[in-house]
């Protein structure tokens, strides 16, 4: 539990040094979300789709909030399109929860190359510790996570692999993240071409 948050903790921290953009990171968390209620036998998979099962209320608000969006009736939800619903505007929503919660802060006068957004820093507590830790450890689905969407580079090729159900949500993320990344490049084709023809004589 709480792959999510360590994600969005790594990012802020790396987001200095790198640009992670709000889409990817959002899919990833989703990602981690997901993972997370797997690990709390919140939900199971059967083939590619998500099956909730009943649960307690969680800890986590925000693992709590995925947990209450989970689609209870079959044919159930594919793990695909719970990352794009449930990925919407993820990353903000992170961010906003984090910071009432005292775990991140907003610098004054800091630009996070966030596409253009001001983020907050994540702030010394256990929490950050935590983060660091499984990202320096190369915790395997962090580390896998983490380089889907940019706040690593590629992950060791001796890193063990997952258990089946995680390394399946983390294939639809990689997945996902490329398609994103697919459809930006084709609308900045596009966007030129346009520019190009208003340019022309």
């Amino acid at each position: 539990m709480g792959t999510a948050r360590d994600l969005m903790i790594v990012a802020m921290d790396a987001a200095t040094s790198r640009e992670v953009t709000q889409g990817d990171l959002s899919l990833g968390l989703a990602g981690a979300e997901l993972i997370d209620l797997l690990g709390g036998e919140v939900v199971t998979l059967d083939g590619d789709r998500i099956v909730s099962r009943l649960a307690p209320p969680l800890d986590d608000p925000l693992l709590d909030r995925a947990a209450t969006a989970l689609v209870r009736d079959k044919p159930y939800e594919p793990i695909e399109d719970w990352l794009w619903r449930r990925g919407r505007g993820l990353a903000q929503e992170y961010s906003t929860v984090l910071e009432e919660e005292g775990l991140v802060a907003r610098p004054r006068g800091s630009w996070l190359p966030f596409r253009g957004s001001t983020w907050p820093a994540p702030v010394e507590s256990p929490a950050r510790q935590r983060a660091r830790h499984r990202r320096a450890t190369d915790e395997p689905v962090l580390a896998v996570l983490a380089a889907a969407v940019g706040v690593r580079d590629e992950v060791p090729e001796d890193l063990p692999e997952p258990d089946d159900a995680p390394q399946a949500v983390l294939a639809a993320v990689v997945d996902a993240v490329t398609e994103l990344g697919a459809v930006r490049r084709r609308r900045a084709i596009e966007d030129e071409a346009f520019s190009n023809v208003w340019r022309a004589p």
